[in-house]
């Protein structure tokens, strides 16, 4: 079991990534937007960070960046519905995440990513 940081403007993307995360055994930490997933990583840390990528207040490469600037070692899933997907997809690849989904995705594809970014440890 990981503990998992998801970050989406979203309600119910948060609410849909909290159910297949927790139904896969992982604990699940909610956020709104960048600047509350920052808080609340520094409060208790995760094992991997789920952002999207456009979102208000702070943005997920904003986002993506003050993470790593403290905490390196951070695994990152970049995610993205946005029209202009391919950009922010691309820039999330140039922050080094270990992972990219394009909304919508399916739920094995969210428990494909995860599994690849923790390294395997994903399963229960």
């Amino acid at each position: 079991m990981a503990r998992i940081l998801v970050i989406d403007d979203d309600p119910d993307i948060r609410t849909f990534l909290e159910e297949i995360l927790k139904s896969a055994g992982h604990e699940v930490i909610l956020a709104a937007d960048g600047r509350e997933g920052v808080e609340r990583y520094r409060n208790s840390p995760a094992d991997l960070v789920i952002t999207d990528l456009y979102m208000p207040i702070q943005d997920g490469p904003d986002t993506i960046r003050e993470l790593r600037s403290c905490h390196p070692e951070v695994a990152v899933i970049a995610m993205s519905g946005s029209i202009d997907t391919g950009t922010m997809l691309s820039i999330a690849q140039n922050l080094a995440t270990v992972g990219i989904l394009q909304k919508p995705f399916a739920p094995d594809e969210l428990i494909a990513a995860v599994t690849k970014a923790l390294g395997g440890q994903s399963q229960p």
